[in-house]
């Protein structure tokens, strides 16, 4: 079996017997390791004696007082975020229930950084064994927000904080558009004679992928949701990507990130969309479900639809979140 990304922290935890990941010792002193944590030379002794002593025991519990004595502020905050994430972690049997609870809480108080930790993780669990660096790469995806290029109709898509290194004042440059060039131009595209490589890069990120003319990019991004549904919910799905929606009775859609769901209530509310809005749309999937018992009797033996798009600055950003939040089930059938 190939491995894969090695960042997501999957050899600090185990499984348990339902599958899920479990918390660890190890886990969450990677999560003391950051940066974010590491007391700075200028540090006060509070936050230096926190910092100790949680690297002796990471899960002791921690009074509000050991917090409020740190003197700098920006720390505090930082601490502060990171107690209620462990506290999260540890109030839960696994890893998988833990995001379930923070992603259904309203609003979700979590920031964004620790919610595509947390989805690394677990998507590295549910695609554990898989062989089709398509998948793979799709599935980044839901963690990895991506810059967009568009050029006549190739569609491709490049790890965002990547390309942001690479050319810091490339996005939106009209030096940029003159040249007729982008960063993820000079990227590797995720193809069938590059696909090999994908495993010795993987936690580089450092793949495009042909959304547009390679089916087997929607095809791997459509597996990833049937992964994603299947280990989170044991809910059993088919995802098909689809051109255009032709179901005049079509009773369901969940976008995918919050351009596309901006998009998707425009449609559903009758209103009419700019062209320029309409070429940010850049795929669209339907999602059957297999127990129909499970879902809505509204819904039920009608497809959901899945809407895919790019905000005005070209970027796409995933909420695998909504794919939990936003699902037709029925009542009695949100825990999992």
């Amino acid at each position: 079996m190939r491995e894969f990304w090695v960042s997501s922290g999957h050899h600090l935890t185990h499984r348990t017997e339902g599958g899920g990941l479990a918390v660890t010792d190890e886990l969450l002193l990677a999560y003391l390791a950051r940066p974010e944590l590491i007391p700075p030379e200028e540090a006060c002794e509070a936050e230096r004696a926190l910092h100790a002593s949680l690297a002796v025991d990471p899960r002791r519990p921690v009074e509000p007082a050991e917090v409020a004595a740190i003197s700098d502020a920006d720390a505090r905050e930082n601490w502060s975020v990171m107690l209620a994430l462990r506290q999260a972690l540890l109030g839960a049997p696994t890893i998988e229930a833990a995001y379930l609870r923070l992603v259904r809480a309203n609003p979700i108080t979590t920031p964004v950084i620790f919610l595509n930790q947390l989805v690394h993780l677990i998507l590295r669990n549910a695609l554990d064994g898989c062989e089709d660096p398509y998948v793979l790469r799709a599935a980044e995806l839901f963690f990895r927000p991506q810059r967009v290029s568009v050029s006549g109709e190739t569609v491709l898509l490049a790890d965002a904080e990547l390309i942001d290194a690479q050319d810091p004042g490339a996005r939106g440059s009209p030096l940029a558009a003159m040249l007729g060039r982008e960063p993820i131009e000079e990227l590797d595209i995720l193809d069938d004679e590059s696909a090999w490589t994908y495993w010795s890069r993987s936690d580089a990120f450092s793949m495009a992928l042909n959304l547009s003319s390679n089916p087997k990019s929607r095809e791997g991004l459509a597996r990833a949701v049937e992964a994603w549904l299947r280990h989170l919910l044991h809910l059993e799905t088919r995802v098909e990507p689809i051109a255009t929606v032709q179901d005049r009775d079509w009773r369901w859609f969940i976008g995918l990130d919050a351009e596309a769901t901006r998009i998707g209530n425009a449609v559903w509310r009758g209103e009419s969309l700019s062209s320029d809005e309409l070429s940010r749309l850049l795929a669209m999937f339907s999602l059957s479900f297999a127990d129909r018992s499970r879902i809505d009797p509204r819904v039920a033996g009608h497809p959901a639809y899945l809407f895919l798009a790019m905000n005005p600055d070209r970027r796409l950003i995933l909420k695998p979140q909504n794919l939990i939040v936003g699902l037709p089930l029925a009542a009695g059938q949100v825990a999992a």
